[in-house]
């Protein structure tokens, strides 16, 4: 195997065995549903695809049969490593928060989850 191959290989190997991910989980009270969706698809979005450090991401609707009084959505950034994800914590993800808090009140309450993979298969 040519070397540059090699290298390119272990380069993807240590991205994935550092990468660290963060899911932020967003609950919309059922009286805000059509202003927080419009809110994703047209701000929260473009905010996402601008972070600097986040290469890959989902966002998602959740569905779940125990929650009855509104909705939840999903964003799960990749992170390559701890640092960056710390980095965003610190700053982006406090402007985020405060951000949608002074659109939405206690209307969208968000919850964090620090995700720090023991085994992946991407």
């Amino acid at each position: 195997m040519p070397i540059f191959a090699v290298e390119f290989i272990q380069k993807i190997l240590k991205i994935h065995k550092n990468m660290s991910v963060l899911s932020i989980t967003f609950h919309c009270t059922k009286d805000n549903l059509e202003e927080w969706e419009n809110y994703i698809d047209e701000t929260l979005v473009l905010m996402t695809e601008n972070l600097m450090d986040v290469d890959k991401y989902i966002l998602s609707e959740v569905h779940s049969d125990f929650i009855e009084d509104g909705k939840n959505y999903n964003l799960l950034l990749i992170f390559d490593n701890n640092g960056l994800r710390e980095d965003f914590i610190k700053s982006e993800l406090l402007n985020i928060s405060e951000i949608i808090d002074k659109k939405f009140g206690q209307e969208v309450m968000i919850f964090n989850t620090f995700l720090n993979p023991k085994k992946t298969r991407l």
